[in-house]
């Protein structure tokens, strides 16, 4: 790779870090585990740089690749449960509003995506979190629009029942 490819490289690094943090987090409910899969998603772009950056939209390789290794590390498992003591440095920005009443729907919402399977998980995040449409997130998950439709409405169906974000969502709207 030449050095303006490295440049360019280290620089996609730089400003999409963040963004490919909460995503990687939400998919794999771990500091560390979101951690190793951004880091193992950049490794291999990194080999395909050149490629991928002529095509015009890296986020959208990393996006795939991400969900291609998750799925891959964690096929055998139907659910897994976030552990919520490590969401910290992932959502530490600064938001307007109470923080203890933000830290509180922030623990309620990663507890509820951990009750979901694994592609209504994926189908939830990528849709209403990284606001992608509905091509863009089956072209992520690698599957029909209509499976994204499926996964993500039955995602928001079983996140609606549960009673710790009902309740919250419902004594917001009390005020």
């Amino acid at each position: 790779m030449g050095e303006r490819e490295q440049t360019d490289f280290q620089g996609f690094i730089t400003s999409r870090w963040p963004q490919l943090m909460r995503t990687a987090f939400l998919l794999t409910g771990q500091q560390h585990a979101a951690e190793d899969l951004v880091q193992s998603s950049l490794e291999r772009t990194y080999v395909s740089w050149r490629r991928v950056s002529t095509a015009g939209d890296p986020d959208a390789y990393v996006r795939r690749i991400m969900i291609n290794i998750h799925a891959r590390k964690h096929r055998r498992k139907l659910k897994e449960f976030l552990t919520l003591q490590d969401s910290g440095p992932v959502f530490d920005r600064p938001e307007h509003g109470d923080r203890m009443a933000q830290a509180d729907d922030r623990a309620a919402l990663l507890h509820a995506l951990a009750q979901l399977p694994a592609r209504q998980r994926e189908a939830v995040v990528l849709r209403y979190w990284e606001d992608l449409s509905e091509t863009q997130t089956a072209q992520a998950m690698g599957c029909s629009i209509g499976a994204v439709k499926s996964n993500a409405a039955k995602g928001i169906a079983k996140l609606r029942a549960i009673p710790a974000l009902t309740d919250k969502v419902g004594s917001r709207g009390e005020k």
